[in-house]
């Protein structure tokens, strides 16, 4: 059986940690721009799906069926190779433009169409009789989105977008495939180098489960924050309702009726 690395050595766990976090920065910077872009493409993409504009409408879904039904490898590729191609028919020579560009733009393009659809479920998931509430007490469009549904679509959609972003920083592993020097890529040369494949792998692992075990909790600690407002809200319409439905039977109780008569035997 042929040897494949070095034996191991747990002390190469430790050494490959210090040697991979410096190439942390670039993966997070990767994963916060392509996020970032990704939430505003994606509120331009579910506009069409929530108002149910025609034309628009078409190419939004187009665009959500293509970037969530190939591979983000296969984006990547089409994206670096595939973009200057296109680009030069039109006399635009983007060959010394940096890959990091490249998989910014093709992650944040993979991302805005879940963001897409996620805005479109939140939006779509708070009361409709909450709007036209709002309008009824004079409020704009704006104001309503605003002030009545995006506070609770923010709260609604926090636990799919803490998936989003975390499935996002692992998707970042494959960025090595051109050439990006991330966390995997540096991970794939201290390997090769050392033949300590294990330890390395070890070591990479450790990161990714450290960066996604706080972004666990740090949305979960935002999602309690959102939701205590609206929970307070409805504590209170509870309430509400409970001492109305006590005023009616202490009023059937003295004999009266809703129009204030008093009920003859």
């Amino acid at each position: 059986m042929a040897k494949v690395g070095e034996p191991f050595d747990i002390s190469y766990v430790f050494e490959y940690l210090v040697k991979l976090l410096p190439t942390l920065k670039i993966t997070l910077l990767i994963v916060v721009s392509s996020i970032v872009i990704g939430l505003g493409v994606g509120f331009i993409v579910a506009l069409p799906q929530l108002y149910k504009i025609p034309v628009l409408r078409r190419f939004s879904q187009v665009y959500l069926s293509f970037f969530r039904g190939t591979p983000v490898l296969i984006q990547l590729f089409l994206f670096y190779y595939g973009l200057p191609e296109i680009l030069k028919l039109v006399h635009v020579d983007v060959v010394k433009v940096p890959a990091l560009y490249f998989v910014i733009l093709t992650y944040a393009l993979h991302s805005g169409a879940y963001m897409a659809e996620m805005i479109r479920a939140a939006v779509g998931a708070v009361d409709r009789g909450q709007v036209e509430a709002a309008y009824a007490v004079g409020m704009t469009g704006f104001q309503a989105f605003t002030r009545i549904v995006l506070p609770q679509a923010m709260a609604i959609s926090v636990p799919v977008f803490a998936n989003l972003v975390i499935a996002n920083l692992k998707d970042t592993s494959l960025a090595f495939s051109l050439g990006i020097m991330e966390l995997t890529g540096k991970s794939q040369t201290l390997a090769v180098m050392s033949r300590h494949f294990v330890e390395t792998y070890i070591s990479l692992a450790i990161i990714y489960f450290m960066i996604s075990f706080g972004l666990e909790k740090l949305f979960h600690l935002i999602e309690r924050k959102l939701l205590k407002h609206e929970s307070r809200i409805v504590s209170e319409e509870k309430e509400t309702r409970v001492k109305k439905a006590k005023t009616r039977r202490f009023a059937v109780g003295l004999g009266f009726t809703r129009g204030g008569r008093e009920n003859e035997a």
